[in-house]
């Protein structure tokens, strides 16, 4: 269907100019006319070509995958020029991809964008642990924890959940303390709404007072049938969703489209935290990374040893 196309645009082509240069000789405007035509044609053919370059010298077999916040963005910060480019660059040689916690608006305005337009950019984008998925900017799939789980039950951990955070006393409390997302539930002690100044300041508390993780244990202790897995992640949060349903959920996508070898980079490595699981799976290669600098480096030494 390609070379159809690109056969009838030619020959399409060939006739405009040719009428153009018969017909309209004479006229002021045919030049630039016949100029515009010429140009536009050989503009799609270079593309053509050079997008068929770079899809035979990448490899497919291997991708490069990479949690947001702390790994390519300072925490819910945009990408920088100059790790955009980076990416793009490294999506030359191999396949790029992106698993995040958070829904599909929030990466996306941190990958620079306003929507999964600029998931075109990366190979595969994985957000809500890769239950919601795309490939090519396309959307591939999506899981609900409000069918798996059901109404009940998860009305029951929420009202649980809103009376603990009435309860807890921090140096300050903003808004949107429970989100809904559409593979998971995001708790947030102190709040989605305070601003990065307060996101840093909660951070460091959360440290010294361990406000998250005691948080995970009460629920844990009061819904122990409930095959729920608590992921902390990012600076002010944590994620509940079924067991299975962490980011090695976005592995089976990749599986089946043939990728063999994964390297997978991200920041909260450590037991409990929301790259643990997909870090120590068997089929990736781990790489624990502190800021989007040290993950650059790494990837630069990494493709070094591997060419």
């Amino acid at each position: 269907m390609m070379l159809w196309s690109k056969i009838s645009l030619h020959f399409t082509m060939q006739i405009a100019m040719k009428t153009v240069a018969t017909d309209l000789r004479p006229h002021p405007r045919v030049k630039i006319c016949r100029q515009i035509i010429i140009s536009l044609f050989r503009n799609n053919f270079v593309h053509t070509r050079v997008t068929e370059k770079m899809s035979c010298n990448r490899d497919k077999s291997t991708i490069f995958l990479f949690d947001v916040d702390g790994t390519l963005t300072a925490p819910r910060q945009k990408i920088t020029d100059e790790m955009d480019e980076f990416l793009q660059n490294l999506r030359k040689k191999c396949c790029i991809g992106i698993v995040g916690g958070s829904d599909m608006i929030k990466i996306a305005e941190q990958m620079g964008g306003k929507g999964p337009e600029v998931f075109k950019k990366y190979d595969y984008v994985f957000t809500e642990n890769g239950l919601v998925a795309y490939k090519d900017g396309n959307i591939m799939s999506i899981m609900s924890i409000q069918q798996h789980v059901g109404e009940e039950k998860l009305q029951e951990i929420i009202n649980f959940a809103l009376h603990y955070l009435s309860e807890i006393k921090l140096p300050f409390k903003r808004g949107t303390f429970i989100e809904f997302r559409s593979g998971m539930i995001n708790f947030s002690p102190v709040g989605r709404n305070c601003t990065q100044t307060e996101r840093d300041q909660f951070e460091q508390y959360d440290k010294i007072h361990g406000i998250r993780s005691e948080f995970v244990k009460v629920l844990q202790t009061r819904f122990p049938n409930a095959n729920l897995k608590y992921s902390i992640g990012g600076q002010i949060s944590f994620d509940v969703f079924p067991v299975g349903w962490d980011k090695t959920y976005c592995l089976q996508h990749l599986e089946k489209d043939g990728i063999k070898k994964i390297f997978f980079f991200g920041d909260k490595t450590f037991e409990g935290g929301n790259d643990y699981e997909i870090f120590i799976d068997s089929r990736t290669e781990g790489y624990s990374v502190s800021n989007p600098n040290e993950t650059m480096s790494t990837i630069k030494q990494l493709w070094q040893t591997e060419t």
